[in-house]
């Protein structure tokens, strides 16, 4: 069975415009196609790119394309094609929007679904990268409007400027899936995308069971408590929004939990068990 997944980058391009720096932006496109596509238990084939902007600039461009191969590089995608689409006087200067499409294959009886998903399943959350490519207009807001803060503005708590935090590309979950997909039972696979945990995680458990989240179980990069704090923001908008922290979820029998994790962990990810199915409906942080 083929499948596919689209998607862009959003807003987060105004962070690389701002930062005049293009080569990571590719990476987020591939990924936010990819880790969907990844999460049907899919492996990924091919990817094609979307650039547009109101004057093709052959260096920005190559540098734009650089990261996208490198997506596909992490992702284990050929990239088979793309196109520049040449736009005057539809984009400021200096400024492009791209998009992109991935291609995955899995065999029918091995898709993911969430059709197993049962009461006492574990929650594993594997990390993220950072805010990934979703929640960039409430960033923007509360750094830009609200604190009048600028991308080469030096952080201590993030032990970086604000720019290169914001712009850390989005972690490509391919090296993650493929190493438990054909070892354990995985009963379903979440991306934490728009909407965080309270959209992501209903999408996939079957009706009349829910999802206990064990805030703290994990160990978030700092960005989060940093816009948290800055914004002045609930934690429920917070898991509203963004990952928090956990880019990726599986979730697995209980019996299978343990192993799942060992398998994460020597591939490199930094897993941990964060929550379980329960009755009833909705996700509960507790």
């Amino acid at each position: 069975v083929l499948v596919s997944g689209t998607d862009g980058v959003g807003t987060k391009s105004k962070i690389a415009f701002l930062m005049d720096k293009h080569d990571t932006v590719g990476i987020d496109c591939v990924a936010m196609c990819v880790n969907d596509v990844l999460c049907q238990g899919a492996k990924p084939l091919f990817f094609l790119d979307y650039i547009a902007t109101g004057k093709v600039k052959a260096e920005k461009v190559s540098e734009i394309v650089k990261g996208v191969a490198e997506g596909c590089y992490q992702s284990g995608s050929a990239l088979v094609g793309g196109e520049t689409a040449e736009m005057p006087d539809f984009y400021q200067d200096g400024e492009y929007d791209m998009a992109g499409f991935s291609v995955g294959v899995v065999d029918k009886n091995k898709m993911i679904t969430g059709a197993n998903i049962e009461k006492g399943n574990q929650v594993i959350g594997i990390a993220s990268s950072g805010i990934h490519s979703n929640g960039y207009s409430l960033v923007r807001k509360v750094f830009f409007e609200k604190m009048r803060m600028k991308v080469g503005d030096y952080v201590e708590e993030l032990d970086m400027t604000l720019g290169e935090a914001l712009l850390t590309p989005t972690k490509i979950y391919a090296k993650a899936c493929h190493a438990v997909l054909d070892k354990h039972s995985i009963n379903g696979i979440i991306h934490i995308t728009g909407g965080g945990f309270f959209e992501n995680i209903p999408r996939i458990i079957p009706k009349g069971l829910g999802v206990k989240i064990k805030v703290g179980t994990w160990e978030a990069p700092p960005i989060f408590s940093y816009i948290q704090k800055c914004g002045n923001i609930d934690q429920t908008d917070m898991f509203s929004t963004y990952n928090m922290g956990v880019g990726m979820m599986m979730i697995v029998p209980e019996s299978e939990a343990e192993a799942v994790v060992a398998s994460l962990r020597a591939a490199g990810e930094t897993a941990e068990v964060i929550g379980e199915i329960v009755e009833g409906e909705g996700v509960a942080l507790c």
